[in-house]
């Protein structure tokens, strides 16, 4: 089935890597113009060699930003819509996890978190709303952490900032109505990224392979699904929220935790 995105024009941040790379990946090859930034110049490179691999023929464009500055942010929309005179879909995804208890996590702290997940997302709508309000199938689409329902103590100061997010993006969601703009975001679990697999190759046992070493952290945090989740499976719930077959969706949430998820 396809996601009935070819033409569009993405938007992605957080892109040179994970599941902001799958999510590229997911795009060009449903036909769609993608558009990704990161701020390291060594990752985003690597991602061009590999996108240009993969998909000879697509159409992308990239840059070197750091979604907490406003002016690289700003800069970076203006040049997605003179190279592509058009942005269909934003899908904002950036910024890990902070572990740390209430007695450990410093005032500095709080600030940077809250700074982080929200600005993160702030400063790209700001700066890409007036190309999105001129598609006839605007979206913006967030990842966030299961956190922001189901908060560990030991990622506090996180679980409160993802807890904001969630708020954020539902208000948002109302807000851009009059824009046709739907908002809506993913709650994720526990995802293979580059920080499982440096733990991986820290392992005290050297012979128990990838599947085994994954399975049991799994199976120690009770994911009813006994595996971490894959870069594509979330990537997969992005660009479905962000697509028009998302179309009477707005305001809402994919759980991607693999059945973490306590909640109703």
């Amino acid at each position: 089935m396809s996601f009935q995105i070819s033409g569009k024009v993405a938007v992605v941040t957080g892109g040179s890597s994970g599941i902001g790379l799958a999510t590229v990946k997911v795009l060009l090859s449903e036909g769609a113009s993608v558009a990704w930034c990161g701020r390291s110049q060594n990752k985003l490179t690597d991602s061009i060699n590999e996108i240009r691999e993969l998909f000879p023929e697509g159409k992308f464009f990239t840059a070197c930003c750091d979604v907490l500055n406003k002016a690289e942010v700003e800069a970076f929309a203006s040049n997605v819509y003179e190279q592509f005179g058009q942005v269909d879909f934003l899908i904002n995804n950036a910024g890990q996890g902070r572990v740390s208890s209430f007695h450990e996590t410093k005032d500095q702290d709080w600030i940077d978190e809250i700074q982080l997940k929200y600005f993160s997302v702030l400063n790209p709508v700001k700066a890409f709303i007036p190309y999105l309000e001129k598609s006839d199938v605007g979206s913006i689409t967030n990842v966030n952490s299961l956190l922001a329902i189901q908060p560990e103590e030991h990622m506090i100061a996180t679980s409160a900032a993802r807890a904001a997010l969630l708020n954020l993006t539902h208000s948002l969601s109302r807000e851009f109505l009059h824009q046709n703009v739907r908002v809506n975001s993913i709650l994720l679990g526990m995802v293979e990224s580059d920080q499982w697999r440096r733990r991986f190759k820290e392992r005290d046992d050297q012979s128990v392979t990838w599947e085994e070493w994954t399975k049991k952290i799994a199976q120690k945090r009770g994911i009813p699904l006994q595996r971490l989740g894959k870069p594509e499976e979330p990537a997969h719930a992005l660009v479905f929220l962000a697509s028009p077959l998302a179309s009477y969706t707005t305001g809402s949430v994919i759980d991607v935790s693999g059945g973490f998820n306590r909640h109703i």
